[in-house]
């Protein structure tokens, strides 16, 4: 298989995974015009489309793709079903595209009805997970979005997190800040605003490194919790994720 990351609107990727025969799936086409590019640079033939959640920047392609691709499978939770989702998918399903199994987890928090997509290595995961941070709080609770890492967490090291935002730089800034004494941010830091710096694209990354470089997966130490200024139990551990989401949106 082969994953391409897609540069769309101002900050987004759309992802395409295609396998050796050239069909691909697409994920969270914002927009179709880059898409259909692609698909023709390659002469691919796309079979489905995954959508995360309802914004428009995640679901603003899929008519003109279905345009040009009547027959295209469109899964999506209930909440893209007025965007254009035919196959209508939730917590625990699981799909098969392009001769791969897709997992479905129901993670909530960005919007109420968000989930992602996993097939290892690669996770689609919109606006739950980004790197080096989390999305934001439109609908649900910093609860909900607290218990989608730790479902999310529980995937392999190898886990490929494809995200669709170019958000990095921003989120290494913010915990840098938040966290001085991490060397390991520090280093992450340095390196993904070299690459930036180029243009380079920060993503996909691997899980194995978020668990050392997102703060909002550090909840759990209690040296984050004391420079945030919130030492708790194991239980109430969501509430050094509120506190950390509250610090970045007002950072």
């Amino acid at each position: 298989m082969n994953l391409t990351s897609i540069p769309a609107l101002q900050d987004n990727y759309i992802w395409t995974l295609n396998d050796v025969e050239g069909r691909c799936l697409i994920v969270d086409p914002g927009e179709a015009a880059p898409v259909l590019r692609v698909i023709e640079e390659n002469k691919w033939q796309p079979v489905a489309i995954l959508l995360t959640h309802h914004h428009h920047d995640h679901v603003g392609g899929v008519a003109e793709l279905l345009s040009h691709f009547p027959n295209l499978e469109v899964y999506g939770p209930e909440e893209t079903r007025a965007k254009g989702a035919k196959i209508i998918v939730s917590e625990g399903d699981n799909v098969q595209i392009l001769g791969r199994d897709f997992t479905i987890y129901a993670t909530p928090g960005h919007t109420l009805g968000h989930i992602s997509y996993f097939s290892f290595p690669y996770l689609f995961c919109g606006d739950t997970l980004f790197s080096g941070g989390c999305g934001r709080l439109f609908e649900g609770t910093a609860k909900q979005m607290f218990d989608s890492f730790q479902k999310l967490n529980t995937l392999p090291d190898e886990t490929l997190v494809c995200c669709a935002h170019e958000y990095t730089l921003s989120n290494l800034t913010f915990a840098r800040a938040i966290y001085p004494q991490d060397a390991e941010i520090e280093r992450y830091y340095r390196e993904i605003k070299e690459l930036r710096a180029k243009n380079g694209i920060s993503l996909p990354t691997k899980l194995a490194l978020e668990r050392k470089i997102n703060v909002f997966l550090l909840t759990q130490r209690h040296d984050l919790q004391q420079q945030i200024g919130l030492e708790t139990t194991p239980q109430h551990e969501w509430q050094v994720f509120a506190a950390l989401r509250e610090k970045k949106d007002a950072f």
